[in-house]
């Protein structure tokens, strides 16, 4: 996982993080470090589906129909156009569910982002997130079994404590207890290992 934020922030991070900050009026700082810790998000609802709803295949579906790399050649005109949605829908659908919610809200109160711009941060990101998968399947050598293996590679809850560590980070929280309680409340469901 972390190879695939690290190749994503170093193609695509800068244009990603200076179109994020236009678009909701985030400094480039806070855009910069928003941007890794919602791959792990999204990630993690991809792996929720492959358990849940039909393994490797179900990932294969979401990509095709969500996932075009096409999306990487405009991000500013991807992003512009997310930024403008009415209703946006942090939940992706089902892929995140309520958990998205929940993430935006505690995004907004840590970087003081108007809320309703919030809720349309998940909905901006997915798309490129998704394109950059679909090109590492497509075009990076990887295939369909590359990807779902680096999507799967979190059964020790490194996603969780990745999420726990961004949202917390700061705050007066103590580690042990961010990576339960609020957070395992609103997020545990999406990220807790699956045994």
């Amino acid at each position: 996982m972390a190879e695939f934020i690290n190749d994503f922030m170093k193609q695509f991070g800068p244009d990603v993080s200076r179109n994020l900050s236009a678009n909701l009026g985030l400094s480039p700082k806070a855009s910069s470090q928003i941007i890794p810790e919602v791959i792990p998000m999204i990630l993690g609802g991809l792996k929720r589906q492959m358990e849940t709803r039909g393994g490797p295949d179900r990932l294969n579906h979401i990509l095709n129909k969500y996932g075009s790399s096409d999306v990487l050649g405009r991000i500013g005109e991807e992003m512009s156009m997310r930024s403008q949605q009415a209703e946006p829908d942090p939940r992706l659908g089902g892929l995140l569910g309520e958990s998205g919610v929940q993430a935006s809200q505690m995004i907004a109160q840590r970087f003081g982002i108007d809320a309703k711009k919030a809720m349309g941060l998940i909905p901006m990101l997915a798309p490129l997130i998704l394109g950059a998968l679909s090109r590492k399947r497509d075009q990076g050598g990887a295939g369909l079994d590359g990807i779902a293996s680096l999507i799967d590679r979190d059964g020790d809850g490194e996603i969780l404590d990745d999420i726990a560590g961004f949202l917390f980070q700061g705050s007066s929280q103590p580690t042990g207890e961010s990576r339960g309680g609020l957070l395992g409340s609103l997020l545990g469901g999406l990220f807790r290992r699956r045994r």
